[in-house]
């Protein structure tokens, strides 16, 4: 029986191709059009792996490597492989041991409970493995368990993380992915074979290894990350922390839940929060000569609510705090600097009056009184009211904005009188030990919810933007975070149970048929996996409150 000849729209051209041809042989017909790997498709929007098989007359849009889901496939893919490599060469035991923590710059940190002092023989020996794993480009297959199986599943390879996981989930079957032999659960798509899984590299790192990956915008080289040493310490603080309450994934977080509920967890680790704060304001205390208080971070880091109760611990230490926002000194909307392709760039250095801005400060460090400019939004124009300031023995300036870690910002300040501080939400849970959560995920939701509740923002409109902003953060923010003299890590363990509620009915709003549904279908299914928190305990305080209404502070 001849099959059905379907209509196929790619791009602006009509193809014709038998019912059940698989998408990975429609996508290779169409390869030489790009100038980076396909891995996954859309079809009528919706994305699909490349293993599924063509059922209806359908537009199919091609997802590579360069682009954000099909990077993120290609790196779930790598750590199958890994894991999969490790189950070959050290055994079941150490597989089942394997546990992925947070990235670093472009690698993602792996340890092995159980196996001190990973050597570079054993990592070499674990290459030469999955480069065989890869020669042989194995089929990944994908079945579909009752849960109630899959959970048994996970108890006989001993993968607890994921067995206590899914026994909080309500959806009734589960996809587990095979290579070969090896099952494993993995949250979001794979790629159809081990051969797709191009550069990589395995190196030792503090008390584990690196899974190095290219970088999304440059596919053809690795590169060893350079000065994290700062950032990977809090991270490592923060996962540390959690172990010691015993909160290291999701799972973790719901049983304590259930158990006993929220309140305790909510004032442990707001307790943690506000020590870190005051030690922090100690430090700037002791110097003596601090005069100005940098802080700069990644959008939906909790800044504004952070300097609040940085000013009160700085008040109970005897200074006088002043916060200054960077925003003052933005160049009048007309002088703005257009970016690569043509647009206003307000988030680069260009977008201030540098020039202003130091001659000010300069000024209030040498004890002169100094009118300080307002930006009125609505005009676009800096404009003066009268507000003057003059600083006394106990006076400090604190002062927010994303470019306060850049030394061009305060060039002509002296060293000794700035003190810089880094934040940002760096979420220290993962979903289970073979699946992370990654930062700019909780940054997401925040900002979600935020923008919701103080912009009239749909979830949709925030998506949009999202990856605009991501790319201000990568150029302005990012490349200096090692310079400050403190980080603080703005993540509370207990923060997606409280975001569910408010973001959950955000996300359904999505329309089905925009781009962004894509993106706000993964963060609904992530939701699947949190029992929610109603917010109403959460404390006045709270960097949350900055996300979710009900602050203390004027946020």
């Amino acid at each position: 029986m001849s099959q059905e000849q379907l209509t196929v729209q790619i791009g602006e051209r009509e193809y014709g191709y038998p019912e059940g041809t698989r998408y990975l042989e429609i996508a290779k017909e169409h390869q030489k059009d790009y100038d980076a790997e396909i891995i996954l498709v859309k079809r009528d929007g919706k994305l699909q792996e490349l293993s599924r098989v063509l059922e209806t007359s359908c537009s199919l849009t091609f997802v590579t490597t360069r682009d954000k889901e099909g990077y993120d496939t290609y790196t779930r893919t790598a750590v199958f492989i890994l894991l999969k490599a490790i189950f070959d060469t050290a055994g079941k035991k150490y597989s089942e041991k394997a546990v992925i923590h947070y990235s670093v710059g472009n690698g993602l940190y792996f340890t092995i409970k159980g196996m001190t002092g990973i050597s570079q023989e054993f990592l070499q020996r674990l290459k030469e493995q999955m480069n065989e794993i890869i020669r042989q480009d194995i089929p990944i297959s994908k079945r579909s368990l009752h849960t109630d199986e899959a959970i048994s599943l996970f108890h006989r390879h001993h993968m607890y993380d994921k067995e206590k996981l899914f026994t909080y989930r309500r959806v009734s079957r589960v996809n587990i992915y095979s290579i070969e032999n090896f099952d494993d659960y993995f949250y979001g798509y794979m790629a159809p074979s081990t051969g797709f899984l191009g550069l990589y590299d395995l190196v030792p790192y503090d008390e584990g290894f690196l899974l190095l990956l290219p970088a999304r915008d440059d596919l053809s080289c690795i590169r060893m990350p350079e000065g994290r040493d700062k950032l990977f310490q809090v991270m490592k603080a923060s996962e540390e922390w959690g172990t010691k309450v015993d909160i290291e994934t999701v799972a973790d977080l719901n049983e304590r839940v259930s158990r006993e509920g929220i309140r305790n967890i909510m004032l442990i680790q707001e307790a943690l929060q506000e020590a870190r704060i005051s030690d922090i304001a100690e430090q700037i205390a002791s110097r003596g000569d601090v005069r100005f208080v940098l802080i700069a971070g990644p959008s939906s880091s909790g800044k504004t609510s952070f300097s609040h109760r940085l000013s009160i611990q700085l008040m109970a230490h005897g200074l006088r705090p002043h916060p200054i926002e960077m925003d003052r000194y933005f160049v009048n909307r007309e002088d703005t600097p257009l970016d690569e392709n043509g647009q206003k760039d307000f988030e680069g250095l260009g977008a201030l009056d540098v020039p202003k801005f130091n001659e000010d400060m300069l000024a209030l460090h040498a004890g002169k009184e100094v009118e300080l400019p307002r930006f009125n939004f609505i005009t676009g124009k800096r404009e003066y009211n009268g507000e003057v300031l003059k600083l006394g023995a106990e006076d400090i300036l604190v002062i927010e904005g994303i470019h306060g870690l850049n030394d061009k910002l305060s060039a002509s300040l002296p060293k000794e009188s700035k003190f810089k501080i880094y934040i940002s939400a760096l979420t220290q849970l993962n979903i289970d030990e073979h699946n992370r959560i990654p930062t700019t995920d909780g940054r997401l939701i925040r900002r979600i919810v935020r923008d919701a509740r103080t912009r009239g923002y749909s979830a949709q409109g925030t998506i949009r933007q999202w990856q605009s902003v991501r790319r201000g953060e990568e150029k302005n923010i990012f490349p200096f975070q090692e310079q400050a003299d403190v980080m603080f890590n703005s993540a509370l363990v207990y923060e997606l149970a409280v975001l569910k509620v408010y973001a959950e009915p955000l996300l359904f709003g999505v329309d089905r048929n925009s781009p962004e549904y894509v993106e706000a279908k993964r963060l609904l299914k992530f939701f699947d996996y949190v029992l929610p928190v109603p917010g109403d305990e959460v404390p006045r305080n709270s960097l949350l409150r900055e996300f979710i209404g009900g602050s203390t502070f004027p946020v």
